[in-house]
């Protein structure tokens, strides 16, 4: 805990953000009755496979949070054996085509994923994810079916394609269908979902082009970002038409003498990410539901905090680039109305104006795309400006108590710093 303080000591904002969350958040009740075992093991397996997106889900309505965890675990579920690259092709193509009949078959497991693969445990014990399946509605079932069905045919096209295998991802083009299939079809789902709930209006569900934005928004930040972990895995994401344009092979932009060439490449991978923020911001603007609207705000702020951070950043190529704790903390507090998001966004887009050079190629473009989601702002919500930014839920800005603990905590930090120091 100290270090995470340490990491925000020079952001006092991020400090009390830090202090609100652990000391004054209420925490959400979700109980189950200990006879549920297999829906105790299911959230249990939420929390394992991703910690973030077990808050957010743990915070949505009881009308729809069993349905979107169980969602979500099929398609982790799936894309364990989309990731597993010890699952020879032969094996994986059936699995993957066929796992949306796969999930109405009681008892269904699968054990022969590789030792290293993190989510194995998760396929051997997927009767448990099938029997929780069985028991949503109907109308949501459906959902989960169509969505497995398209994104298990997407994936294994792309695992089929011999020059994936080689080269990675070739052309812009298939660079967003690919993201389509494993994270846009996630976006299409969660609004039929949110649409059959009746917590959000049907119309929801029909505008497929802009949910489909918010998942290719959250899956691009993460390729640049995992840059290298994914080149150490022989995986390549990154399209061969960006950069082609620099370098001859992906690997070489992480080499010593290509450093300009790879900022640059940089660019223009950001730049591809940047074009879908307008479409993001008009789907939370439709959003109705207030849990609803957390879910999916969550992931855009820290995708756009992520996305400028990783900027001009050469530490991409060399290891995994993330926003502090405090800040991720103080981001999620924010997450509240569409003004505070849009401000968001207006903020870390004007911090990437500011680092944007005119050397880069892509100098204009950059510029270009930050002032589209300015002029969103100004169009859709036209007093953006007089909005005076709200201090999240239960804080105080005169709060005496808030001030006093974080000037405890500022303390045993810097104790604890000259502590670790003297030894």
């Amino acid at each position: 805990m100290a270090s995470v303080f340490l990491q925000s000591i020079f952001h006092p904002s991020e400090i009390v953000a830090l202090v609100q969350y652990k000391f004054f958040r209420p925490s959400p009740v979700n109980f189950i009755p200990p006879e549920q075992k297999a829906k105790i093991r299911c959230y249990e397996f939420l929390s394992q496979t991703s910690r973030s997106f077990d808050a957010v889900i743990r915070e949505l309505d009881d009308d729809i949070r069993d349905a979107v965890c169980i969602f979500y675990l099929v398609l982790r579920g799936l894309d364990t054996i989309e990731d597993d690259m010890s699952i020879p092709i032969m094996k994986k193509e059936p699995l993957l085509r066929n796992f949306h009949e796969i999930i109405y078959k009681k008892g269904w497991t699968f054990n022969e994923s590789g030792p290293d693969e993190k989510d194995r445990q998760l396929l051997v014990e997927f009767s448990i994810i099938i029997e929780e399946f069985l028991n949503l509605e109907k109308k949501f079932q459906n959902v989960i079916v169509e969505i497995t069905n398209k994104m298990g045919n997407g994936m294994a096209d792309y695992a089929k394609n011999a020059s994936h295998q080689e080269y990675g991802i070739l052309t812009n083009e298939d660079y967003d269908l690919y993201c389509h299939y494993v994270a846009g079809l996630v976006g299409n789902g969660l609004s039929c979902i949110f649409s059959a709930s009746g917590l959000e209006k049907s119309e929801l569900a029909k505008i497929t082009e802009i949910s489909n934005s918010m998942g290719l928004f959250l899956q691009k930040t993460n390729i640049i970002r995992d840059y290298s972990e994914d080149l150490s895995d022989n995986r390549r994401f990154w399209p061969k038409e960006i950069w082609s344009e620099y370098v001859d092979d992906l690997a070489d932009l992480k080499k010593p003498g290509y450093e300009i060439k790879a900022i640059n490449c940089l660019s223009t991978m950001v730049l591809n990410a940047l074009q879908h923020i307008p479409d993001c911001l008009t789907y939370l603007n439709k959003l109705q539901n207030e849990s609803i609207f957390r879910f999916c705000a969550i992931p855009q702020v820290m995708a756009i905090a992520t996305l400028t951070l990783l900027f001009k950043n050469h530490n991409v190529y060399n290891s995994i680039v993330k926003i502090r704790k405090g800040e991720t903390i103080k981001l999620i507090l924010k997450c509240t109305n569409i003004y505070e998001i849009a401000n968001v966004f207006r903020y870390y887009t004007r911090v990437i104006i500011k680092k944007n050079d005119p050397k880069d190629p892509n100098f204009m473009k950059i510029s270009m795309a930050c002032g589209k989601v300015e002029q969103w702002c100004q169009t859709n919500i036209p007093d953006i400006d007089s909005y005076h930014l709200s201090t999240p839920k239960g804080l105080d800005k005169n709060d005496n108590r808030l001030i006093f603990v974080v000037f405890i905590i500022l303390a045993f930090t810097a104790y604890f710093l000259g502590y670790e120091l003297n030894n």
